[in-house]
């Protein structure tokens, strides 16, 4: 079997850590290159993936022989070069936010499905270990019907600015929460927002999203880089039972130590036990073990897709209908009103 040759456009903290460790570790891919022209990041290159070449464009990697690409830049740069990408006739992720707008992810995900090209959005988070655990439970039959669901991506930085070349907060914690609760629930019909904008250049620094499934579950969706005290990762209601977790999933953070997939082998993703959520039936609640999260999936899943043996991991369409969701989000928070989609 011939490995699918990935390469990477982008080497700051997004390319470097989040994706760069895990092309490396996956099996049947090959880490085949990264483009940026900064010296210092060519640097950083050779000190931590040996032997990888850097490239001065997107072009330069094709001519180089790459399958494909995954594009971790600036979110308002994602369009371009996803786009230059897939008339060179490469299949191409993109991390997330997939666009700014659902209009430009609908471009790009047509553009790629008129060229034969195939495309898929970096939602990593669905292979969390929480959202496993949720999905599992849900599964069992642990929780009976589910009836609310409340999800938070809430950090205390006080000092750190929303991305202004991602659209705020919204787009950058919001893009995971909404398709975490698609994956979940199915569709929404009826989206309801508040946003907070502290920072400079008006940009959303707080927010609170209500959907409405078609399945007729609510989701009650936060995101904040201002909140001091934060609430459970999720809480998932039910007709039987309700799961309680805090905390965020461990991988990221893992990332950011310098672990990798590669390094930790079958230790990867696994949570100790006082990370664990609970199960409340009454009063008290008992442990739940966590499911083992599985980013370390994404690329060979998409290896396999490139290679004509498997669905794409995340289906591009699903990162439209997300982005649609977020646009009516905006304008619930502009108008005060419930926005039906």
């Amino acid at each position: 079997m011939t490995a699918t040759r990935i390469g990477l456009v982008g080497f700051g903290a997004g390319g470097r850590i989040f994706h760069a460790p895990l092309i490396a570790a996956a099996e049947d891919v090959e880490f085949a290159g990264v483009v940026t022209r900064s010296a210092e990041r060519r640097e950083e290159l050779a000190k931590l993936f040996p032997g990888v070449p850097a490239y001065d464009s997107v072009a330069d990697l094709a001519a180089a022989g790459v399958d494909a690409v995954t594009v971790s830049t600036p979110a308002d740069t994602h369009a371009g070069l996803a786009k230059e990408a897939i008339g060179l006739g490469l299949a191409v992720v993109v991390d997330k936010p997939f666009a700014l707008d659902a209009e430009g992810a609908r471009e790009i995900t047509t553009l790629a499905a008129d060229a034969g090209v195939l495309l898929s959005v970096y939602q990593n988070r669905r292979y969390d270990s929480d959202l496993l655990t949720v999905q599992r439970l849900i599964r069992e039959g642990a929780l009976g019907d589910v009836r609310r669901f409340e999800s938070r991506f809430e950090r205390f930085a006080p000092d750190r600015q929303p991305p202004a070349a991602g659209g705020g907060t919204l787009l950058d914690f919001g893009a995971h929460l909404v398709d975490q609760a698609h994956l979940l629930f199915g569709p929404s019909t009826r989206v309801y927002a508040e946003l907070r904008s502290d920072s400079p250049g008006d940009l959303d620094s707080d927010f609170f999203v209500a959907l409405h499934h078609e399945s007729g579950v609510e989701s009650h969706l936060w995101g904040s880089w201002r909140q001091a005290a934060p609430g459970p990762r999720f809480r998932v209601s039910g007709t039987t039972g309700t799961y309680i977790i805090d905390g965020l999933d461990g991988q990221e953070a893992a990332l950011k130590a310098g672990r990798s997939p590669a390094a930790l082998g079958e230790r990867w993703g696994v949570e100790a036990e006082h990370a664990w959520g609970r199960l409340y039936r009454g009063a008290t609640g008992a442990p739940v073990r966590s499911d083992r999260g599985r980013w370390d999936e994404f690329y060979p899943a998409f290896g396999k897709a490139v290679r004509g043996e498997g669905p794409l991991p995340v289906d591009p369409w699903d990162s439209v209908r997300n982005m649609e969701v977020l646009d009516a989000a905006r304008a619930s928070a502009a108008t005060g009103e419930t926005v039906t989609l």
